[in-house]
């Protein structure tokens, strides 16, 4: 097999869980704390805004705290390398953290959105947000008040990206899938879309995912080990 320059990385909670940013699915992760009908959907943000205020600033002020590791930064390498070769990674990512970025990415696909950023209800701008957001926050776009909310994709929301998502799994020589569940539509359905375009897919995972049969190659352990290790396989190919 040659060296592939076209890759698409759907990266997922479990890339980030070594750098502190906690996880929602597992037996200790978020959901087992919180009702997300309460703070993660719309009908929550209309009953209680307040309530997703204090959720989501929580969360933002917590991301200084974290750093990227191992498996960020070697993702990073391999856009780097793959643009040298004259190729592209595209990262389409659901976390909402920036850790990506930190790590030196550029390339990246936020589906679910991003906690560094507002946007408004009434204008539909997105914003840069460093700080708390609350119902008494103002646009400043339309300068209107009571709209801002988390940049953040909840349920019963569409996700965003998708059709450039899907653009770059066309176009792709491989797809992999790293730190994901495997139950989270429709980013689980990436994979099945990649192998019905004939597009091999590897899953990264600490173990196997709920679509663990759908991919051509695995491997398992930590994020911060098999991530670099093979993104160095990668860019030793000829």
């Amino acid at each position: 097999m040659s060296a592939p320059k076209n890759i698409v990385a759907l990266t997922g909670a479990g890339i980030s869980a070594e750098s502190g940013v906690a996880t929602f699915r597992d037996a200790d992760g978020v959901w087992a704390k919180y009702d997300y009908r309460e703070v993660a959907t719309p009908e929550g943000f209309a009953a209680n805004p307040a309530l997703v205020h204090e959720f989501y600033n929580a969360r933002r002020r917590a991301l200084p705290s974290v750093n990227p590791n191992a498996a960020h930064m070697a993702l990073a390498d391999l856009e780097k390398g793959l643009t040298e070769r004259g190729g592209r990674l595209t990262l389409v990512t659901q976390n909402v953290d920036d850790l990506h970025e930190r790590g030196g990415a550029t390339n990246i696909l936020h589906m679910h959105g991003e906690l560094l950023k507002a946007e408004c209800a009434s204008c539909a701008s997105v914003i840069d947000c460093r700080g708390d957001l609350s119902i008494e926050s103002v646009c400043g776009v339309c300068n209107r008040t009571g709209g801002m909310r988390p940049h953040v994709v909840w349920f019963g929301e569409m996700p965003r990206f998708m059709e450039e998502a899907a653009d770059a799994i066309m176009g792709a020589e491989l797809f992999v899938s790293i730190g994901t569940s495997g139950s989270v539509y429709p980013a689980a359905g990436f994979v099945a879309e990649a192998r019905a375009l004939g597009v091999p897919a590897m899953e990264l995972n600490l173990e196997p995912s709920e679509n663990a049969h759908l991919f051509s190659d695995a491997r398992y352990g930590p994020a911060t080990e098999v991530v670099p290790q093979w993104v160095n396989e990668i860019l030793t190919m000829k």
